[in-house]
């Protein structure tokens, strides 16, 4: 920090400066976290010495900014510091409850956190029934704080910065028109019903040997994750993976600025990209399982992760730091993740028998096309709860969910499901745009384009220009093919006909 503090007269260029020096501050407060170490910045004292930089009087300052994409940034990036700073002590509360929060399962204590970890590994229905009741009640003890934290964030968004309501501020910070992509998602869904309906029931009874009907959540996050094939997943794949890069003309550990900790002894099961200064310290960290759950993981992460190290270090540092368009990235970790768990990769790289390729291959993208829906119905569910919904109410959520998904959600839980931003919104877009950077690829060089060098070559080129357009612009200026459903209905449609 610099010898005086922050100060809301400062010109622009001082409050560009202090505010990455805040976000710096808070991803290596995250990194601390995720590692179980003790941070180097105690939580309240996050913002000692901010104070008078984060203020609307500072806010108001910035509206003096010529360009209108930076003035946009800023005047976020500083918005969000504001929020945060205001919301501290009520997740640091929130935080302590949660943490302490078991349930507990045949002796077995299981922190929220280790949930979705948890079902993913356990094979047993009885089991994971038993930890819904548990987890149900957890729900209900937890749920004030919860209120608590969304109402103080709602009325501030609304009686501080001036916002009509959730939807108008996260309009204003991402750019996007939330109203136009509903219709979309649900005519998706009600597109893809059939497809998907016919196929999970089946699986699911030859899974569980029961109805999907009697299916919860918990139930699809173990199916969902692939668990059941894991007896054909080469015990040394992410460590022959991370080598695979040289095909690109590049090695990771030649990569400086990326840092990867894949240690099994870190506390926290979630894995994340963590971007301390873009391109210069970009953190992957995640906890491996085994099995193919990690290798998409992995590859997922690095998507993140190559696309930020590789971007132009010339560009500004709001361009570059506190950009508000994350689609982009989610559309390069998807298109390295399904890269990863593609036939010619499988086969060719991993040495999976061409039969054992074929069943995984379908139940992969029968789990896409899955998830897809579930994102879908999360951003409806999310909508209509911040369109004039009651926030307390968690029966829309749970109906919306199970209508999409076909497994029970619990009411209870719909707050401590909820992204906040609508970012399931960015992770369907980034699938679409995926489809989009997938197809050209695939049209240059074939479904193997992942073997080519040259393709190595046009991701670094797409890499480099960072977060300089979101994934609309992108397209556009790269001539490739616009965001919408249709590649990936066809994707899916021509992977799941022939069951």
């Amino acid at each position: 920090m610099n010898d005086r503090s922050p100060r809301a007269s400062d010109p622009p260029a001082e409050i560009e400066r202090a505010l990455h020096d805040l976000n710096r501050r808070w991803s290596i407060h995250v990194l601390s976290l995720w590692k179980g170490e003790t941070p180097e910045t105690a939580p309240y004292a996050l913002y000692d010495g901010y104070e008078a930089l984060l203020s609307l009087e500072t806010l108001a300052r910035l509206d003096g900014v010529g360009d209108p994409e930076r003035r946009r940034c800023l005047k976020h990036a500083l918005m969000d510091h504001y929020l945060q700073r205001l919301l501290l002590p009520h997740e640091l509360e929130m935080r302590t409850w949660m943490r302490g929060a078991r349930a507990e399962v045949d002796g077995e204590k299981i922190g929220f956190q280790e949930v979705i970890p948890w079902c993913q590994a356990t094979g047993s229905y009885e089991k994971r029934q038993a930890l819904q009741k548990e987890t149900g009640a957890l729900c209900k003890f937890l749920k004030p704080f919860a209120l608590n934290h969304w109402e103080v964030l709602l009325s501030a968004i609304r009686d501080d910065l001036g916002f009509d309501g959730y939807i108008d501020y996260c309009s204003h910070k991402h750019g996007m028109d939330y109203g136009r992509w509903y219709p979309v998602m649900q005519d998706f869904l009600h597109q893809t019903d059939a497809l998907y309906f016919d196929r999970m029931a089946r699986w699911c009874r030859h899974r569980f040997h029961r109805p999907m009907a009697a299916l919860t959540r918990f139930d699809s996050i173990n199916l969902l994750s692939l668990k059941e094939f894991d007896g054909v997943y080469p015990q040394t794949a992410l460590a022959d993976t991370l080598g695979f890069f040289s095909r690109w003309g590049f090695r990771l550990e030649d990569l400086k600025g990326l840092h990867l900790d894949m240690r099994t002894d870190k506390q926290s099961a979630q894995a994340l990209s963590v971007f301390v200064d873009i391109p210069h310290a970009v953190h992957i960290l995640m906890r491996p399982q085994g099995g193919w759950i990690d290798l998409e993981t992995l590859w997922h992460e690095l998507g993140h992760g190559l696309s930020a190290v590789f971007t132009d270090s010339g560009l500004s540092e709001v361009i570059r730091n506190m950009s508000t368009n994350y689609s982009l990235s989610e559309a390069y970790a998807f298109l390295l993740q399904n890269a990863a768990m593609s036939r010619p990769f499988l086969t060719g790289y991993l040495g999976i028998a061409s039969a054992d390729a074929g069943i995984l291959r379908y139940h992969k993208v029968l789990r896409d096309l899955a998830a897809f829906r579930r994102y879908a119905a999360k951003f409806m569910a999310e909508y209509e709860m911040f369109s004039g919904g009651n926030l307390a109410d968690g029966e829309p959520y749970a109906r919306t969910m199970q209508r999409y998904t076909g497994f029970y959600h619990q009411p209870e839980s719909h707050l401590f499901d909820l992204v906040p931003e609508f970012y399931s919104l960015n992770y369907l877009l980034g699938w679409m745009g995926e489809a989009a950077l997938e197809k050209s690829l695939r049209d240059r060089w074939g479904t193997a384009w992942m073997f080519r060098k040259a393709s190595g070559d046009r991701l670094r080129k797409w890499w480099h220009q960072g977060s300089r357009y979101d994934i609309f612009h992108f397209l556009a200026h790269n001539r490739l093919a616009p965001v919408d459903t249709k590649r990936l209905l066809e994707r899916w449609r021509k992977a799941l006909r022939q069951n």
